[in-house]
């Protein structure tokens, strides 16, 4: 079944944080480990703004109903940052406008610019890169629903676990409606389907990977997704990857952990 703009946004909004207990922190601290994977995660999810920026210089930005769900999207991923920063800012870590401001200055004199916005300028145009452009934010955001839910089940925590759940039901919402677009738009389009498949091989790389250090990539892949429970979410999100028209047997997931170097998660706060 479609997800449409119109049932996206009957759903969009403000992360509820109801009964959410931030003290609960202070006397149970997480392990340092799953703390610095909240840090990752507070990071990405406040630079989402600064995606949408890049995104809005592309094709994307033609097509009313994609600018609608980014609106609401950028909305509610701001406030999956502000509720991680309420973690950190209990363990009496800089979480929220300050770590963020001195992060958007070290990306400012990198002169980052986002991967999509780069193909979009280079090689693609048109309703071809929107096509693109759903099946990475699909690929993305199973993998970021993934990386909570191995966060959850690591970390053991009863508050981080029930936070946790409450931003993933939201970012299931983000994925019916990429997931939607992109399937919808590959199969009416073999030359999105051929242009998304070369992108996707070449220049896919795990959520994060424009904007952290590649130590803190390295470190969060392998902490989430070593082991056997680790290989598992990634297969399934390799297979939905494959279920899409024209993008079967990429192996996304399993080539980027592969790609990871062995030694890469240092037990360090």
């Amino acid at each position: 079944m479609r997800t449409t703009i119109d049932s996206y946004k009957s759903r969009a909004g403000r992360l509820d944080l109801e009964g959410i207990d931030f003290d609960d922190f202070r006397d149970h601290p997480l392990p340092p480990d799953a703390l610095r994977s909240l840090r990752y995660m507070h990071d990405v999810e406040h630079h989402t703004v600064c995606y949408l920026r890049d995104l809005l210089l592309t094709p994307a930005h033609q097509d009313p109903a994609i600018t609608s769900f980014l609106s609401c999207w950028v909305f509610e991923e701001m406030w999956h940052g502000e509720a991680i920063a309420g973690v950190l800012e209990a363990h009496g870590e800089p979480a929220g406008a300050p770590r963020i401001a001195a992060l958007r200055r070290g990306h400012r004199r990198r002169q980052a610019v986002s991967t999509l916005s780069t193909i979009a300028s280079a090689a693609f145009a048109g309703r071809a890169f929107i096509a693109l452009h759903m099946t990475w934010g699909a690929i993305n955001e199973w993998t970021t629903q993934a990386g909570y839910a191995r966060l959850s089940e690591t970390a053991g925590h009863p508050t981080l676990r029930e936070l946790l759940r409450r931003i993933m039901k939201q970012e299931g919402s983000h994925i019916d409606f990429y997931a939607s677009e992109a399937t919808r738009r590959l199969d009416e389009s073999a030359k999105a389907q051929k242009m998304t498949r070369f992108a996707l091989s070449h220049w896919w790389r795990p959520v994060g990977s424009g904007v952290m250090p590649k130590r803190e990539v390295g470190f969060l892949v392998t902490y989430l997704f070593a082991g056997d429970k680790g290989a598992e979410a990634l297969a399934r999100i390799d297979r939905r990857v494959d279920r899409l028209p024209g993008q079967s047997d990429l192996h996304l997931l399993t080539r980027a952990v592969a790609g990871i170097p062995d030694g890469a998660v240092s037990h360090t706060s």
